[in-house]
């Protein structure tokens, strides 16, 4: 699955993409909702968790934490911007 990183989501994983794996090589919980993505990045990405927050957007719309997902999704994550 490969996740599209915007603003401050891309300076924290030094990345403007980043993949998660959809099949447990390393025994990780394989994220299947928007609201277990959020866990996995934030554990693998502890910074994630620090902002103020962070929308998901799949298939180009915005996604609450049930929603489903799978390796063919387009998925990008949206952090707070900042007004001006």
């Amino acid at each position: 699955m490969t996740i599209l990183l915007f603003g401050v989501t891309k300076d924290i994983v030094g990345s403007s993409t980043l993949s998660v794996p959809t099949a447990s090589a390393t025994g990780r919980k394989i994220p299947k909702t928007v609201k277990e993505l959020k866990e996995f990045l934030g554990e693998t990405y502890p910074e994630l968790n620090k902002l103020s927050s962070l929308a998901v957007a799949v298939n180009n719309s915005y996604a609450q934490d049930d929603e489903s997902i799978d390796a063919y999704d387009e998925i990008a994550l949206i952090p707070p911007v900042s007004g001006g």
